[in-house]
């Protein structure tokens, strides 16, 4: 799939009218002139593509700031929100301020993660609790302060990694939070469920993202399983945003508790 252009013709509006919370939302800047944007700035670009108005929230000022400039040039209005979604007070704050600035909350999107530690002897106690906190912890509080405050019929669409399918990595706690993310998933699906709004999960193979090729250099095994993708090749933050985007329409009214696998059928053989 392509990379959109900012210019391209106007979106079919998939989003018309809604107002989108997407967490995580920055990309964060490298070395690498040619780099690709992150899942977050490509799903709150999409979004705004789409008919919605976007809260870019991220614990990097500048990073979300950008994003929101991006959601600027499609036309649309962006929001920059800053707060570290692992600090239960800050994620309370980010849903209050997008609900109080976009003045309704039909959606929110919860894009985060970090990977620590190699194997369960090089671990630390630390970095398993970190990793935690900010892969598992943080979409928990988003459900938390974001379901009461989101209108009804919304969605909430989770961002994970197919790390939750098996042992992708060699870092227990990553592989670990991915996995807890299906059974946070389901939860939120059956609590919202009364009120008719959806949770599911997109859950990403080998995307090239900023974070993807960080990944390859630390370990050559990733790279190595490229060759193993049916369709042969690494997808991209935009067919992340597709799956999200169309989790978060009404073409998805009737899915909840489900998960999205978006990784070119690498699971499949």
């Amino acid at each position: 799939m392509p990379e959109p252009r900012h210019h391209a013709t106007r979106p079919a509006g998939l989003l018309s009218g809604r107002n989108v919370l997407v967490i995580g939302a920055g990309t964060r800047p490298g070395d690498d002139p040619t780099a690709p944007v992150g899942n977050g700035r490509a799903v709150a670009v999409l979004a705004a593509r789409e008919g919605a108005s976007v809260a870019c929230a991220d614990v990097s000022p500048s990073a979300a700031e950008a994003t929101a400039a991006l959601v600027g040039e499609e036309d649309a209005r962006g929001l920059t929100v800053i707060g570290d979604a692992a600090d239960p007070g800050r994620s309370s704050a980010m849903v209050a301020e997008a609900l109080r600035e976009l003045g309704a909350l039909d959606a929110i999107v919860v894009n985060v993660g970090i990977g620590l530690g190699t194997g369960l002897a090089d671990t630390s106690p630390q970095q398993w609790e970190r990793v935690l906190t900010v892969n598992l912890s943080a979409p928990f509080f988003a459900a938390k302060y974001g379901l009461p405050a989101m209108a009804d019929g919304g969605s909430i669409v989770f961002v994970g990694s197919v790390a939750g399918l098996r042992a992708a990595t060699d870092s227990p706690a990553y592989d670990s939070s991915k996995a807890g993310l299906f059974g946070l998933t389901r939860h939120v699906a059956k609590e919202g469920g009364p009120r008719g709004i959806r949770a599911n999960l997109v859950v990403p193979g080998l995307i090239d993202t900023p974070m993807g090729r960080q990944a390859s250099t630390r370990r050559a095994s990733r790279s190595a399983s490229f060759g193993r993708i049916p369709l042969g090749r690494q997808g991209t933050a935009w067919e992340v945003a597709a799956a999200v985007t169309f989790l978060l329409s009404d073409r998805a009214s009737y899915i909840t508790g489900q998960s999205l696998v978006v990784d070119g059928g690498l699971n499949a053989v």
